[in-house]
């Protein structure tokens, strides 16, 4: 069964190369894009990337659907744990075509491996490049609240809550980290011990 993800990729693969193959252009490198359209379709990605890197040497139009099946690839490679082909594929998707779904895809895979300084990296590179997608955000707070980080956390927290004050996984995260920031506050009039010395 195709997740959401793998069938928004295919979705635009195939707007991409519907929409590329419709205008003016180099009819060689439409062709070969057409048989890496069906080459995708059919999920021969390695077919797919050859054939869409031939047409984009013939025709620039189509470097966008080649990084698509560099996307598609890897989210294949990720359903199989083969992280690192996934996140090579990733790479060259990215110098391909800067891309938010990309850097979120890798962050994921990141996540997965343990790999948390990269997804954080990874999740604020898509945040720039969708500045108002609220998602970036709750992944960056849940990576700082479950290293402890709170203060970190609850800045992302707070740039999620901007975008949408509602958002439950937002809320409920900001309800958590005021306990357990009242939970660790010194009250008022407690001394406070003094450093030990050397």
């Amino acid at each position: 069964m195709k997740t959401p993800f793998a069938l928004c990729l295919t979705l635009a693969l195939g707007v991409s190369i519907a929409s590329a193959a419709q205008q003016e252009g180099n009819p060689e490198a439409a062709k070969i894009a057409r048989e890496a359209s069906q080459a995708a379709k059919d999920q021969n990605w390695d077919k797919a990337i050859e054939g869409f890197r031939k047409a984009s040497e013939k025709d620039r139009k189509f470097t966008a659907s080649l990084a698509l099946a560099y996307q598609q690839r890897a989210f294949a490679y990720a359903n199989e744990n083969r992280f690192q082909d996934a996140m090579n594929d990733l790479a060259e998707a990215i110098k391909i075509k800067p891309d938010p779904r990309a850097f979120e895809q890798r962050a994921a895979i990141e996540m997965k491996i343990s790999d948390y300084d990269k997804a954080l990296a990874d999740y604020a590179e898509a945040s720039k490049l969708n500045p108002g997608e609220i998602r970036y955000h709750n992944f960056r707070a849940y990576i700082y609240e479950t290293r402890g980080d709170i203060q970190n956390s609850m800045t992302e927290n707070d740039a999620a809550l901007k975008i949408n004050g509602k958002n439950k996984e937002a809320v409920d995260r900001k309800a958590r980290l005021q306990k357990i920031l009242s939970q660790n506050a010194v009250p008022q009039g407690t001394p406070v011990a003094a450093p030990p010395k050397k």
